[in-house]
């Protein structure tokens, strides 16, 4: 009996850390629903069933901008910012593309974004309204 429980939650361990390094491939926006910040966003997608592709939160990944409910009002600002570049880009684009999808916390997909072929990442980070990121420590946006 024990051995049996300890290989299901072995099991269930190792499905679990493998589902969000899976790439799920790519998928086309049909419609831009909100925007929360610069990096996270909601939308209906194409083709999916409506149980997982209407109002799906997205997290653009790759780079890391200031958050709104930031710590400061510098990061306050920027976040506004930042959020008001990917407003412009998402309501603007002919197509929203999200490629290398993978499952991340919070229900959410992870997937690079593409607009009009241009990747959302390369947007902010040549604006300076984020900077790369690939998990880890965020790094601080107040002035200590």
């Amino acid at each position: 009996m024990k051995e049996s429980v300890l290989f299901i939650v072995i099991t269930l361990f190792s499905l679990t850390g493998t589902a969000s390094d899976k790439d799920y491939g790519t998928a086309i926006v049909e419609e831009l629903i909100s925007v929360y910040d610069a990096d996270t966003f909601r939308v209906h997608i194409s083709g999916w069933p409506d149980i997982v592709g209407n109002n799906i939160p997205i997290r653009a990944d790759g780079f890391d901008a200031p958050e709104i409910r930031g710590k400061c009002p510098q990061e306050k600002v920027g976040a506004q910012r930042a959020k008001s570049l990917t407003v412009n880009a998402l309501e603007n684009a002919q197509t929203i593309e999200l490629r290398n999808m993978r499952r991340g916390k919070y229900f959410r997909i992870i997937a690079d974004v593409y607009v009009d072929d241009r990747s959302l990442k390369d947007m902010h980070l040549s604006a300076g309204t984020a900077v790369p990121y690939s998990g880890g420590t965020r790094i601080s946006w107040c002035s200590e």
